[in-house]
């Protein structure tokens, strides 16, 4: 019975420690969201299939969900509930199937999502002038990345009056229009993978806790029953 309670007590405190450091590398993941969200707040009227603006909505989410997880992961070691304990495994095994599900969804239709954000930012593109924020935010994104339309300068043309490109497009402010060559898709596609670089290998390693996470769960679990059995 001691060695068996002993053995519980192990398992108990090496997922809570594991737990934590998943609770914690949630409140990093949301908070690089809300960083994210912050420094593109002048592109926020742009859709959300713009990848900058949809990297920071997927942060939050994953961010937010992997805090209340691990926070019910902790709490189950240390009540060391079953019930606590099964719905953590439950969950967060959920969790694990839609993340390797997003990355092999990425992974082999990667073009078709790209094709499909640079088409939703071509159809934002024709309300161009009827709206404000949508105005503003193509003109700050074509300034600060110093780029033209969603592939090219083409992309504007029918879409403004005249056929004449934005002002945020051009490189100086003289009568005639030099505009910048670079695609804003791609500039905006460098930017975030340039910065974002770092948080994709924190998420492998909050992706081994997880499986480490779910290892013990079960583990403990299994302990709490064997416990359970030489009690009666």
């Amino acid at each position: 019975m001691s060695g068996s309670r002993g053995c519980l007590c192990c398992v108990k405190y090496l997922m809570f420690i594991f737990n934590l450091i998943f609770w914690l590398g949630g409140c990093g993941l949301f908070g690089v969201g809300v960083w994210l969200a912050f420094t593109q707040s002048e592109f926020s009227s742009l859709p959300l299939s713009f990848p900058s603006l949809s990297a920071a909505n997927l942060l939050l989410v994953a961010g937010g969900v992997t805090m209340v997880t691990g926070f019910l992961g902790c709490l189950g070691a240390l009540k060391e509930q079953k019930c606590l304990l099964m719905t953590f495994f439950v969950i967060l095994l959920f969790l694990v199937v839609i993340e390797v599900t997003l990355i092999v969804v990425l992974s082999v239709y990667h073009e078709e999502l790209d094709k499909k954000a640079k088409d939703d930012l071509r159809e934002g593109m024709n309300d161009y002038k009827r709206n404000e924020g949508l105005k503003n935010s193509w003109d700050n994104m074509q300034k600060i990345f110093k780029c033209c339309g969603v592939s090219n300068h083409t992309d504007w043309h029918n879409k403004t009056a005249n056929g004449k490109l934005p002002e945020s497009c051009c490189r100086d402010n003289g009568g005639d229009c030099h505009h910048w060559e670079e695609p804003c898709y791609e500039k905006a596609k460098d930017w975030l993978l340039a910065n974002i670089t770092s948080v994709l290998g924190f998420g492998v390693c909050i992706g081994i806790v997880q499986i480490l996470a779910l290892l013990f769960s079960m583990l403990m679990y299994c302990q709490i029953l064997r416990a359970e059995k030489y009690m009666d």
